[in-house]
């Protein structure tokens, strides 16, 4: 019933990467995947994704923020999420919050890694635009 969405996840741990992989094609989507922004790069020049989830320290610390960049350049309307352990290592956070100085993130939504099943699913739905078959119909 619901149509296969096209993912593009990038993370450097290939136990995450595999990890997201099996949730988003449990979900009915079609997944790419790459280890790193150059590979994600690669990648992007022949894939046009519905959605990015981009983890955002790789073979550099801003990774994921590059890489962000660079998908809205090629495709404006696609949503990012922005995966990151950075505040569980350093104690450092990021903020989409209106008013907060992001505006040089150009991701949708950051998550703090792990991220469990079920929170990635409702996120990936909710960016999508994909009525969320657990809720839909119960208000």
């Amino acid at each position: 019933m619901s149509e296969k969405r096209k993912i593009l996840v990038v993370d450097d741990d290939p136990d995450v990467l595999e990890q997201l992989s099996v949730i988003i094609t449990a979900q009915g989507h079609e997944v790419a995947r790459a280890s790193s922004q150059k590979e994600a790069e690669d990648v992007l020049m022949g894939f046009h994704p519905d959605l990015a989830i981009v983890d955002l320290m790789m073979e550099h610390q801003d990774s994921g923020f590059v890489l962000c960049h660079q998908i809205r350049k090629l495709y404006q309307d696609t949503p990012i999420i922005l995966l990151t352990a950075v505040t569980a290592q350093t104690g450092m956070s990021f903020s989409l919050q209106p008013g907060a100085a992001n505006v040089w993130i150009k991701a949708d939504k950051i998550m703090d890694k792990p991220v469990r099943a079920e929170q990635l699913r409702a996120e990936i739905n909710k960016l999508l635009r994909i009525p969320d078959a657990a809720t839909h119909g119960s208000h």
